[in-house]
């Protein structure tokens, strides 16, 4: 578990104080696997070059949709073209589908780094959900069942493991893989060569082509889609940021210290620790009075620092005070800039209960309600706890992929070389080149990890200039980092997905130009 919370805590801002079908008894049995089940010696060394295809269907909006699923790796090949690593990937494409060409194509990230595709996998826009309660807490027994609000309708999907996570390994001891795959900029350098491997293998040049990344995935998309337009000449239509990491955007001093105040306030009207006059308000209606405070008075007054008057400090103090949630004494204490870890542990410290990183809508329980930081995150040992067995069985019993390798939910992938981190300004970059490339970005109010107005500040910075804010969209949604396990929001940032995908395809013979002044 230890292992788990240190690769999502790289995943995001780290401010101070990450179908094949299964039968049924109401629906028809699946066609018969085309690959028999098979162990041998060799079953924990991965096959660089292999994959299973099963075949299900799902209705989606009350529509049947048929599908072929495809399980199984592609290599990575060195500058000599040797192997030197398989990338496992799981691909769902619809199978009355007759032409290709304009069909989109997403091609799916998670993070960590060091984490495997199955949280958007089978948690979000596949064919096959997991087995969880309405608000995303786990329940047994464990499963997956069919997901009514999968994208699968309007675009195929791949989901993509990088080295060392899910079934993805090195060829072998001797590859270098520290060099070769564990960093920002070498981890999208041989991503973007193995997804020109698969565009050219599946035939899908033609397509309508997105990324979508999830946490430290969203590092990952952003950089991508600058490699894969500069150096593989492969031009995307869409990227989506679904609870986006720093991008590599500085946020030093008073703004790093101040942005996460919205987070706060989301997260203590949710536990109804907020003042009588703020906790009768809706949310979305309470929070942009919040980051008007934020950028208007708070950061103005942390760059301060030591200059600023007593009586001012107290102001400011006991406004931070109102919307965290916490007492104007913890506020003071902190020097007006109250940590995240911190956060989690004092604002129910009373009830003897910690909130979630990721999530704060869970709680945890610690040996001593005294301390500067929760234990442990309830949230992310509740995500494991759903997940694991779930993947396993999918893979195994409905994909038919039969390995005795471990399916890594973290996978050993450091240390992680995060220099010369700058992603935000490639994705701006690719943005600026290509007139079709939009960007939706997709946040959970509870996230305080990857917080949602970080993610805004993001999109402000990346284009300072507001030449682009016609092709960015935000959405947030009442829950956290995953906000799609959430049966709710499941089927609004679906619908969200769905709609951006449909809209930012263009019409028949629409050049890819910006207009010129008459």
């Amino acid at each position: 578990m230890k292992l788990a919370f240190l690769a999502l805590l790289t995943s995001c801002l780290i401010l101070p104080g990450s179908y094949a079908q299964k039968p049924t008894a109401d629906k028809e049995k699946p066609a018969p696997k085309e690959e028999a089940p098979t162990f041998s010696g060799k079953s924990r060394t991965l096959d660089l070059d292999r994959q299973v295809v099963t075949n299900g269907q799902v209705t989606i909006k009350g529509q049947r949709v048929p599908y072929k699923a495809t399980a199984g790796t592609i290599p990575v090949w060195d500058e000599e073209g040797k192997p030197v690593a398989g990338v496992f990937f799981t691909y769902f494409e619809r199978s009355d589908v007759a032409d290709r060409s304009a069909r989109p194509l997403v091609i799916s990230f998670n993070g960590g780094p060091g984490t495997a595709s199955v949280w958007m996998m089978i948690g979000y826009t596949g064919p096959r959900i997991l087995k969880v309660d309405d608000e995303g807490y786990p329940v047994q027994p464990y499963g997956i069942k069919d997901n009514p609000h999968s994208i699968l309708d309007v675009a195929d999907i791949v989901y993509v493991d990088p080295v060392n996570t899910g079934f993805s390994r090195p060829a072998n001891k001797d590859v270098p893989a520290a060099k070769l795959f564990f960093g920002v900029n070498a981890d999208i350098k041989y991503l973007a060569d193995w997804i020109n491997t698969f565009v050219s293998r599946y035939n899908r040049w033609s397509s309508p082509k997105y990324l979508i990344g999830e946490s430290y995935g969203t590092t990952r998309v952003s950089g991508l889609a600058l490699e894969l337009q500069n150096n593989h000449w492969m031009y995307l239509n869409g990227v989506v940021l679904v609870s986006p990491t720093d991008l590599g955007i500085k946020r030093d001093g008073p703004a790093q210290g101040a942005l996460k105040l919205p987070y706060f306030t989301a997260t203590a009207w949710y536990h109804k620790a907020l003042p009588a006059d703020l906790q009768k308000k809706d949310l979305t209606d309470l929070l942009p009075e919040v980051e008007n405070f934020t950028i208007l008075e708070y950061i103005p007054a942390l760059a301060m620092g030591g200059s600023m008057s007593d009586q001012k400090r107290k102001e400011i103090a006991q406004k931070v005070a109102r919307y965290s949630g916490l007492s104007e004494t913890a506020v003071l204490q902190q020097n007006l800039d109250v940590p995240t870890n911190f956060f989690w542990k004092e604002l129910l410290r009373d009830k003897g209960q910690t909130v979630g990183r990721l999530d704060s809508r869970y709680l945890g329980i610690d040996s001593k309600d005294a301390g500067e930081a929760p234990d442990y995150n309830a949230e992310l040992t509740s995500w494991l706890h759903s997940f694991t067995p779930a993947i396993n069985l999918f893979m195994r019993e409905e994909l038919n992929y039969k390995t005795d390798l471990k399916y890594f939910m973290f996978g050993p992938v450091r240390p992680w070389d995060n220099t010369n981190n700058h992603t935000g300004e490639d994705l701006r970059q690719a943005m600026a080149q290509n007139p079709y490339l939009h960007l939706l970005v997709q946040s959970g109010y509870y996230d305080g990890a990857c917080d949602y107005f970080n993610a805004k500040y993001n999109m402000w910075q990346m284009d300072v200039g507001g030449k682009l804010k016609d092709r960015m969209e935000w959405e947030g949604y009442r829950s956290g980092h995953m906000m799609y396990l959430r049966k709710e929001d499941l089927a609004t940032s679906n619908e969200n997905l769905r709609q951006f995908i449909q809209k930012s395809i263009p019409k028949n013979s629409t050049p890819a130009k910006y207009s010129g002044s008459r």
